[in-house]
């Protein structure tokens, strides 16, 4: 069970002692990009579980091998969108548990001068607003591309928005909180501080370079 965090009213951690096994593993400079994507892959599955605690089901009818039984199923579509292009690498986690789930992608990239969201790229399902989105990424850092990807999701119509993260600075999680209140951040950990580049620390390094290997993450 994650834990509601005493600074954060919109924040949810995990500290379940698995999640924080493989987190660790992935901190590691040293932990090479299969890994590291793996591990993103797993932790975001394990935080599903408790991120739909809360979906809907419907009631329908199941023909067992024996007999006719009533079930529940999730009674409205899920969208998962990943914030291009380190959210890709949480995805596949995601999808395991959720195989019928469809995706959506928000392509963002931040201007390193300015630290400020820059779109490049949008798609999602053209119903997107009739059931529950899912943003991710790995890195909740500034909060800005977090932000506008869930404006961009509000303006489709989508009212039910949840995001899942694998390290989260003070900052950004309140800058959800003051543009979004209403969207709750999962995360596996809340870290200390963004430094004066707008990185997180103690934080992941580049999760997008990391996941695909576009730098020596050992040098």
């Amino acid at each position: 069970m994650p834990t509601h965090s005493d600074s954060f009213a919109n924040l949810r951690v995990f500290d379940h002692p698995l999640i924080q096994h493989k987190l660790t593993i992935a901190r590691d400079r040293r932990t090479p990009p299969g890994d590291f994507r793996r591990l993103l892959n797993e932790i975001a599955g394990l935080m599903t579980y408790e991120v739909s605690r809360r979906f809907d089901v419907r009631g329908v009818q199941v023909e067992t091998p024996l007999e006719r039984t009533e079930g529940r199923q999730l009674s409205r579509p899920v969208t998962l969108v990943p914030i291009l292009r380190a959210g890709l690498s949480m995805t596949d986690g995601v999808m395991q548990l959720f195989p019928e789930a469809r995706v959506g992608h928000i392509g963002i990239r931040r201007d390193e001068a300015t630290h400020r969201p820059v779109f490049y790229y949008a798609k999602l399902p053209h119903d997107v607003r009739d059931g529950y989105s899912i943003v991710i990424d790995p890195m909740l850092a500034t909060g800005g591309s977090a932000c506008a990807a869930i404006r961009y999701l509000k303006d489709a119509g989508c009212r039910d928005i949840q995001m899942i993260c694998l390290v989260a600075a003070p900052e950004g999680v309140r800058r959800v909180h003051d543009e979004h209140p209403d969207v709750m951040v999962h995360a596996a950990s809340l870290d200390r501080e963004l430094d004066g580049n707008a990185y997180i620390r103690p934080g992941l390094g580049d999760a997008g370079d990391r996941v695909f290997g576009t730098v020596d993450v050992g040098s």
